[in-house]
């Protein structure tokens, strides 16, 4: 069984300014002459984290890893200004074209998981003759179905009712049974700075407590900040449907089928069932799709882990 690789810290971090007055936080790790490759991370919102940097051979890979728009080391950060306006996925792609460029590579692999993966197929399906291969783990095509299954009654609320009773409790009674994506956003960004961070730990516990088989219920984000962040950054998105049309990223997957890809997706996955990566690997069949018998959502499982860090090995060579 694959492990991820040893600890690694980066070899260069900075700033990119993208315009819009974003200001992008990168890093660098591996080898500076190794195979080009780029880490989206999930959320959105969601930042980066040492942990990512491992899913890669450091001797044959030079990996780039950024902070999104709003979060992590990235400026304006949403946990202070909840202005998102400039803040959509055709943004994001922008900001991964121009830091391409700063890296100064033509082509490169790019590795996304949940929103990552979202991330990942806008990017590919606009610019693919910039992606070499993809690495897509707990795919997540943002539409209404996905959305309302994680985050409305009905769906992952069913499996967990003893942890959804802590999502809803910062929502009003009487407003339980609407659309509780746009509930949440009147308490986010709402002038009452309590009512804000109480929505925003019960939207980041939600998703944090649900995330694999195995965690830890009491690991949970404890900075306002933070969770403000992740929680503000995600409700936009999902308000605006990640700013796709419906099955977008289905429809258009012909532009990539080319594309030498790998998808991991646990069974067990209730933030973003399986059935979204089963129909995307329909519709691309020269993908090769993984479905790990004992995972969840997170990639920190052990079969999950495995597979990722078996499928960036295989595309090293």
């Amino acid at each position: 069984m694959r492990s991820l690789y040893p600890e690694i810290e980066p070899r260069a971090t900075g700033h990119l300014d993208v315009g819009d007055g974003q200001r992008i936080f990168w890093e660098q790790v591996g080898n500076p002459e190794g195979k080009p490759a780029v880490f989206l991370h999930g959320g959105p919102g969601g930042g980066i984290n040492p942990k990512q940097r491992r899913f890669f051979d450091p001797k044959r890979y030079n990996v780039l890893l950024f902070d999104q728009r709003g979060c992590g080391r990235s400026t304006p950060h949403a946990g202070e200004n909840p202005d998102l306006s400039l803040n959509t996925t055709w943004n994001l792609v922008s900001d991964i074209e121009k830091l391409r460029e700063q890296m100064g590579v033509e082509r490169w692999l790019v590795f996304g998981g949940s929103w990552g993966s979202t991330l990942a197929l806008a990017y590919a399906q606009t610019h693919p003759e910039r992606v070499s291969e993809l690495v897509l783990r707990g795919v997540f095509l943002c539409r209404e179905s996905e959305l309302d299954w994680f985050y409305n009654p009905g769906g992952a609320s069913q499996i967990f009712p003893d942890l959804w009773e802590e999502y809803l409790a910062p929502i009003p009674p009487a407003a339980r049974g609407g659309n509780l994506i746009e509930e949440h956003a009147k308490l986010l960004w709402g002038r009452d700075q309590s009512a804000a961070e109480a929505s925003a730990f019960a939207w980041t516990g939600w998703e944090d407590r649900t995330i694999g088989l195995t965690v830890d219920p009491h690991d949970r984000e404890k900075d306002p900040r933070t969770a403000l962040a992740f929680a503000r950054i995600e409700n936009w998105y999902f308000q605006n449907k990640a700013f796709l049309r419906e099955n977008q990223l289905l429809e258009d997957v012909d532009k990539i089928r080319h594309i030498p890809a790998a998808i991991v997706h646990g069974r067990y996955d209730v933030i973003c069932p399986v059935a979204s990566a089963w129909e995307l690997h329909r519709r691309w069949p020269e993908s090769k799709l993984t479905i790990t018998a004992q995972s969840g959502h997170t990639a920190f499982e052990a079969e999950n882990t495995h597979h990722l860090v078996e499928a960036t090995d295989a595309f090293a060579q």
